[in-house]
């Protein structure tokens, strides 16, 4: 018989909600995709969070993240390489600052262009996403604390179903809202301002991976 221990997935739903919403790397990469209108980039990167999350919790669920916990230098190298990645965003916002947010490439037909930019940002979205394996970690420690040892594959899915479906719905609404006309205009005339914070936190956040060395 399927049982679902409703008290504990309500609990973990409620802790991955605040931890989702909290603001971090991916928000303001997602922020600064849909501030600039491109939705279709945005889908992508959001699909591609919610894919890097779901193998973070699938490798908390099976106890393999303890390897990322013990295998201490390939986390700091990984540690590093997202750090330098965030680091490498932030300088490319201060760039679009400068420079302006055109796109000098060659006309694409508008299916094909969509198409191009959802698979760009879906390995963006990863890219950001796997960018700090701390995010493994956090599984492992939410699961441990939060999920009985006995809790039942039917408990589990739905937790795992859920944490999915909610960075979907969570960033899906920051593309939907953000990329609106009228929020897309004001962002255009304060464009390079914001595109300097935005830089900024994100190169702040990636100095920060490199140089945290717990």
């Amino acid at each position: 018989m399927t049982t679902f221990d409703w008290s504990v997935i309500a609990f973990v739903m409620a802790i991955y909600f605040m931890a989702v919403v909290t603001p971090g790397p991916a928000f303001l990469f997602m922020s600064r995709l849909s501030l600039q209108g491109r939705r279709s980039t945005g889908f992508g990167a959001t699909l591609g969070i919610a894919i890097a999350s779901t193998l973070y919790a699938l490798l908390a669920m099976t106890g393999l993240a303890f390897l990322l916990d013990q295998l201490r230098w390939l986390t700091r190298a990984v540690q590093i390489a997202g750090g330098l990645y965030l680091i490498y965003l932030g300088v490319q916002a201060w760039r679009a600052a400068k420079h302006g947010l055109e796109d000098d490439a060659p006309a694409l037909p508008a299916d094909l262009k969509r198409r191009k930019d959802f698979w760009s940002g879906l390995r963006m979205g990863m890219l950001v996403s796997f960018s700090n394996p701390k995010g493994a970690l956090f599984f492992v420690s939410l699961y441990a604390a939060a999920i009985p040892v006995d809790a039942s594959l039917a408990t589990k899915g739905v937790i795992l179903a859920g944490g999915t479906s909610m960075e979907l719905l969570w960033y899906g609404l920051t593309v939907v809202l953000l990329s609106r006309p009228h929020i897309s205009s004001l962002y255009r005339r304060a464009a390079a301002w914001i595109e300097r914070v935005i830089g900024t936190v994100l190169a702040y956040f990636g100095l920060r991976l490199i140089l945290d060395r717990t």
